[in-house]
This record gives C-alpha cells, structure tokens and sequence, in this order.
C-alpha cells in the first residue's frame, strides 16, 4: 500500500456528495438532518480543483452521489474532470432525470458505470417508500444505460418494507440486465436513525431473506455479482468504520466540508476542515478530524484489548455516538459492548411493534430547509 505524509496510507476512493438536493424522499436517507441549500454547493471550478487534487492524492474511484447527482446541470463537466485527474467515475443515482441525451454526454465525458438505487421490485411499493412516484423512471434509466453498453449496478437499502421482497428484487436485477446487485440493510444515520422504529427488520425477517440470498447467490454464481450487507443490529458483530477511519476513503459534501465517513458531520468537536481553506492532502494527512480515530491508540476497553480492532476498528464512530453521546466508547452493535443491550432493546421493540401492528409511518426526508412530512 501506498503511503502519503508521515506514513499515512493514500486514499483510494472519494465519495462526492454534489448536492443534497433530491426528486426522492426516501426515509432511510443516511444525508443528514440538516441538508446542504444549492447556494452553498461548491461550483464547477471548484469541484474541478477537488478531482484534480484527489487524483495526486492517490485516489482512483468516485461515486458521484447526492442526493441526486443529475440535478447537477455540470455534471458532464465534473465527470470530465475526473477523468482527466485519472479518477474512475461511477455515478449513483435514482435514474429520475436521466435520458438518453443525458447519459451520452456523460458517457462522452468519461463516466465509467452507473449505479441505480431501486426502493422496491413493486412499482407502488418503490414510489410509496421513495416518496415520489420514480419507479418507472428507473426501469428506463436502466434500459438506456444497457443500451449505452455502460456497465450497470442496483443498489437496494434493505429494511422492514422489502426484506420480503428479495426473490422479487434479484428477478428484476436481472431482467434489467445488471451486472451487480446490492442488497444492503439499512445504516441507521441521518433520516434513516429518525425511522429507525419503522425501518429496522425482525430477526426472524432478516433470516428468511438470508436465505434467500445465498440461494441466489449459488444460482447465479459467475453470472451477476450479488453482494449481502446485513445490518449490524443484529449478530453482535459491529461493521469496520469504514475500512478504518481515515484509512481508505474520504468523502467531500456539497459545501466542500471534507470528512473520514459520509455521517462524521454530526460528531460534536470534530471541527471538520474544507477543501475551501485547506488543500485535500493537508486534510487527509494532517488535520485533526481525521487523525482522531485513525488507527488503534484512541481505543478503550474493550475495544484495546480485542483481538479484532484491526478487523473492525472499534466499529463505527457515528453509530456509537449516535447511541451512547459519545463517539470513542465501543459501538453498541458489538455483544461485548456495555451498550449493546440498546441495539437489542431496538430490535426487540421493533418485533413488539409487528406483533401489535403499531409500527410508526414514515417521516419522509426534507428539502433543504424543507418541511417533514409523515406518511
């Protein structure tokens, strides 16, 4: 592995959140709370500046992402600039917006794959969790990068509303011809921990889907990729914190505020710096946000003394300040976290809520600036 100052390995992947603007709605959007108004995104030269400076960086991919990306009228510019930085491009998006003038001008530019988010493989269910009636614009989105010869992956957040649904979501992952499938339990940040009540699965649920996916993934093995994240509320096993924090990836905002993980924006003190005020290197090797829990020596117990601190890095920093109010104890997802006992107290009360059938509606993610709406 490649090292930058001081030893620090290079960054591999940028995640660039263009806007926090969106058509969706989607009430386990990891965004946060408070979202980005379009005055204070950076502009095209100076997304520019940020490609080009991740490139010398080191970093070879970037997801394009959001929000939505689309909504970004110099797109087809940004693409272009990485390309030109040598940075392979994948665009993330909801297919809303998306033609066939569109996506040739960013294929022209230099986009490299698309990844399309799908709600639902039931196009009533997809526009009721999406909030917006987009399922029929994903079914040509997808058409139209086929046809583009781009190569095309699906990206489904799993939670209590389509976990039942996975034989039908792989079926349409394949009759859209796509080359991956994602099938990922829902991160609870953002608006999705504000619907946590009403997203978070049972176990008996997450179980039955599980077994469903491996039934898949022996049937279609050397055909389609199909990849499996389960939430980590459930198996005491907490997720890596993003390969490590400030390890292998970097994600810049809309207003160009640079952080070790797209949820670090709400940990109290991290005085997280921008690409503004402080060149992309300068940030990634010496700033202090991304020193804070970048290797093993902030560690507590019983994360210092665990044999999988390197494997999992004291889980996630945002969950557990999420949780507990302090991001340095040990995420509560871990069965030998002291609070692990709040995770299972979620996932009961979430089996109780099914067992009464009072599971709460959807508070649909914002505008920026926006009102919140329920459902």
């Amino acid at each position: 592995m490649t090292t930058a100052g001081g030893g620090v390995p290079r960054p591999w992947a940028l995640l660039a959140e263009l806007t926090h603007l969106c058509p969706l709605r989607c009430p386990y959007c990891s965004n946060p709370l408070e979202l980005t108004r379009r005055s204070r995104e950076l502009d095209t030269a100076q997304w520019r500046d940020v490609l080009r400076q991740a490139g010398e960086l080191g970093v070879v991919q970037t997801h394009l992402s959001g929000g939505e990306p689309l909504l970004r009228t110099d797109l087809a510019e940004i693409v272009e600039a990485a390309e030109s930085a040598g940075v392979h491009t994948q665009l993330v998006t909801s297919g809303v917006g998306l033609d066939e003038e569109r996506l040739a001008g960013l294929a022209a530019a230099g986009l490299r794959s698309v990844q399309l988010s799908v709600q639902h493989a039931d196009a009533q269910a997809s526009d009721r969790i999406a909030g917006s009636r987009s399922y029929e614009a994903k079914e040509r989105a997808a058409a139209l990068v086929r046809e583009a010869g781009l190569p095309l992956g699906l990206n489904v957040v799993l939670h209590r509303d389509n976990l039942d649904a996975v034989d039908a979501l792989v079926e349409r992952g394949l009759d859209w011809g796509a080359d991956r499938i994602e099938l990922a339990g829902a991160q609870y940040y953002g608006w999705a921990l504000r619907n946590r009540a009403a997203l978070l699965p049972g176990a008996a649920q997450l179980a039955r889907a599980e077994r469903r996916v491996r039934w898949w993934r022996e049937r279609l093995a050397g055909r389609v990729e199909l990849v499996w994240v389960a939430s980590d509320h459930f198996g005491g096993v907490p997720k890596p914190c993003m390969g490590g924090w400030g390890e292998v990836s970097l994600t810049v905002t809309p207003d160009g505020t640079v952080l070790p993980c797209p949820a670090a924006a709400v940990l109290p003190g991290l005085d997280a710096p921008s690409v503004l005020t402080r060149p992309l290197a300068w940030i990634w090797e010496h700033s202090p946000a991304f020193g804070r829990f970048r290797g093993t020596d902030w560690m507590r117990e019983p994360c210092r003394a665990c044999p999988r601190r390197e494997e999992d890095f004291g889980g996630c920093r945002c969950q557990a300040y999420a949780l507990t109010g302090d991001a340095a104890r040990a995420d509560p997802a871990c069965r030998l976290s002291p609070d692990h006992g709040l995770v299972r107290a979620a996932v009961a009360g979430a089996e109780a809520a099914d067992a009464e059938g009072s599971r709460p509606g959807y508070v649909y993610r914002a505008a920026p600036s926006g009102k919140r709406t329920r459902a």
